[in-house]
């Protein structure tokens, strides 16, 4: 089911500003970076390490781009932190029914495009102890993308 980490997300107000802290206090780099237009964020893939299956583990860093989107939301009810964790997986399509038939609310009726082409849905957080939790099938990368 699911392989490991694939990245715990962050909101921040000031993408540019976070990136900085992140590279400067961690020695973190910025391995991709965009703009999804459907969940209104900004963001930023700051690459951890590799991972046994493949994949790989990043930090998320997630500015809104409006103020109706769910991390603007999110940032005005708690300000900056960690927003979610997402647990990579092969199939996004069969664990997310898997999980949904243990009794865990999957918040898209179908996986969405995410960060770097991956297939993203999230799992309700007051079915799992207050933790939004997301699940990522990645899409092959071979080069990094700026």
């Amino acid at each position: 089911m699911l392989t490991r980490i694939d990245h715990i997300g962050i909101a921040c107000f000031d993408l540019d500003k976070t990136v900085e802290f992140y590279r400067a206090t961690y020695g973190f780099e910025v391995f991709h970076s965009e703009v999804n237009e459907e969940q209104g964020v900004r963001e930023a893939m700051l690459k951890i390490n590799d991972t046994s299956d493949g994949g790989a583990s990043y930090l998320q860093l997630l500015e809104p781009t409006r103020e109706d989107s769910a991390v603007a939301k999110w940032l005005a009810k708690n300000g900056e932190g960690v927003h979610h964790i997402a647990f990579g997986t092969a199939d996004v399509d069969g664990d997310a029914d898997e999980i949904k038939g243990k009794g865990v609310r999957v918040l898209y009726e179908e996986p969405r495009r995410g960060s770097m082409g991956s297939r993203i849905t999230f799992l309700h957080p007051k079915d799992c102890h207050g933790v939004l939790t997301e699940l990522v099938t990645s899409a092959p990368v071979e080069s990094p993308e700026h």
